[in-house]
């Protein structure tokens, strides 16, 4: 199951680096602005969330190319694309700044 995690994030984190060698760049220094000033926070599903509704916009827009990067990442795997947004919270989880809002499974929140 692990070997199958890692196959599944590899092309993920490839398909980060070209977001951001497309413009993403801009976008991931808003999005960690956004991060840490707690008006957005990462979800354990892979999305994003806004914590105010200041950053809703900001939020469905990024969750809308997530949304697209899991769904095909899932369609070349033949998994769901749920399970692809897990394993991606997973790197997002664990690359974010400390100080960054997470949302649990059970609904509760924590700072990393």
């Amino acid at each position: 199951m692990l070997h199958s995690f890692i196959r599944l994030l590899r092309p993920l984190v490839l398909a980060l680096a070209v977001f951001a060698a497309m413009g993403g760049a801009a976008h991931a220094q808003s999005l960690d602005a956004l991060r840490a000033s707690g008006a957005v926070g990462e979800s354990f599903d892979g999305f994003l969330v806004a914590r105010d509704s200041s950053a809703q916009s900001y939020v469905d827009q990024v969750n809308a190319q997530r949304r697209k990067i899991y769904g095909q990442r899932a369609a070349a795997q033949g998994v769901p694309a749920s399970q692809v947004g897990q394993v991606f919270a997973q790197k997002i989880m664990g690359d974010v700044a400390p100080g960054t809002w997470l949302l649990k499974p059970d609904g509760s929140w924590a700072q990393k």
